[in-house]
């Protein structure tokens, strides 16, 4: 296994334990705020999956290129959904008389 694949991985590995462990941390009422800047992440996360995966160095970063750019995406779409259906509770009910 070449050098660079075994630290690309470990380093992988070491930051899904770590994220892991700082989203169990974090408590319910905080958790849809923070869904929201995590959005932005995850943008810069499908734009660096974009770069990675349209060099096609191997077909292991096509691979993980893809694989990253689906996950991200369901990301971004699940963050919008669970921020747009928040500030539906916030807005002001209609009286229909």
């Amino acid at each position: 296994m070449p050098e660079e694949l075994l630290i690309g991985l470990t380093i992988f590995v070491l930051s899904a334990f770590v994220g892991f462990e700082v989203i169990t941390k974090v408590p319910p009422t905080l958790h849809t705020p923070l869904m929201s800047g995590a959005n932005a992440v995850s943008g810069i996360a499908i734009i660096g999956a974009l770069l990675v995966s349209g060099r096609q160095d191997s077909t292991v970063t096509l691979i993980l290129g893809m694989v990253a750019i689906v996950f991200a995406t369901i990301n971004v779409v699940g963050g919008f959904m669970v921020t747009d259906r928040m500030l539906e509770m916030f807005k002001k009910k209609e009286n229909k008389e």
